[in-house]
């Protein structure tokens, strides 16, 4: 019996190392994944990037239409940077969050996307935007003062070269923090929605007063196509586009890890 009750309690052993090591490798074998149907490759990521451009841009749209004096730029941009953070956070596994036509093309230049798919993500930014435009009427009368919250804060010719030149920098900048936290390996980080969201946060309270603050040709768009207002609306589109390129070059040459640089490596 002495020797039986070792015995036993060694085979228990054994018996419950294995139960424990069979855990232990079915935990560490995911099951395979399922292949991806088109509607997954293609449909689903641009209707994320429709439904997504249209709510910030809605959300945006009345944050301007409807701001009071008083909050100055603090409320425009407290909104618009929230609404960057929480659509980038849940979109991200469905289209990666891009809503903005130079998000997309630095992303397709840092190697972060198909080639085939950004013709579709920018026709869906610019369809949400002008959705998310129409959707923010919500007072006649305030939308007719504020354009429909279009840019129509340039007025004297003077001010053209310092808008443009404002919204090369400061996107630039926004879409840089894209890059690196998002497509970059060496510097991604789950922080990006915040850190987007802040950067949108501050690009608007310190340049408000020089551009308007767009960033976004998506959101330049959809109202200027509501309300009909089109001064100056190259701008927007110019200054944006350029900005995302410069900062797509500087990550792809200089920022960018090793295996995203194309010299120096």
């Amino acid at each position: 019996i002495s020797c039986t009750f070792p015995k036993l309690m060694a085979d228990e052993k054994m018996e419950s190392g294995e139960v424990r090591a069979s855990l232990v490798i079915s935990e560490s074998k995911p099951p395979p994944a399922r292949p991806t149907n088109i509607f997954e490759r293609l449909f689903q990521p641009c209707l994320g990037e429709l439904v997504g451009t249209t709510f910030f841009v809605f959300i945006g749209c009345v944050s301007v239409i409807e701001n009071v004096e008083s909050t100055g730029r603090f409320q425009p941009a407290l909104v618009h940077g929230l609404a960057v953070a929480v659509m980038v956070a849940c979109m991200a596994e469905i289209s990666g969050s891009h809503f903005n036509p130079p998000f997309t093309i630095g992303i397709y230049l840092c190697g972060g996307m198909e080639m085939s798919m950004v013709a579709p993500y920018i026709a869906s930014q610019l369809v949400g935007g002008v959705l998310g435009a129409a959707m923010a009427m919500t007072s006649s009368e305030n939308f007719a003062k504020a354009h429909g919250a279009a840019f129509a804060l340039l007025q004297p010719d003077d001010e053209v070269a310092g808008a443009v030149f404002g919204e090369v920098a400061m996107t630039c900048l926004v879409t840089m923090v894209v890059l690196l936290g998002a497509v970059n390996a060496k510097t991604r980080s789950p922080l990006v929605p915040f850190m987007v969201g802040c950067t949108v946060v501050i690009n608007i309270l310190a340049g408000g007063d020089v551009s308007g603050t767009c960033l976004n040709p998506a959101r330049a768009f959809g109202p200027a196509v509501v309300s009909n207002y089109w001064v100056r609306h190259w701008v927007y589109w110019m200054g944006p586009i350029t900005g995302g390129l410069i900062a797509a070059a500087l990550v792809r040459l200089l920022l960018g890890d090793r295996k995203m640089r194309l010299i120096f490596k």
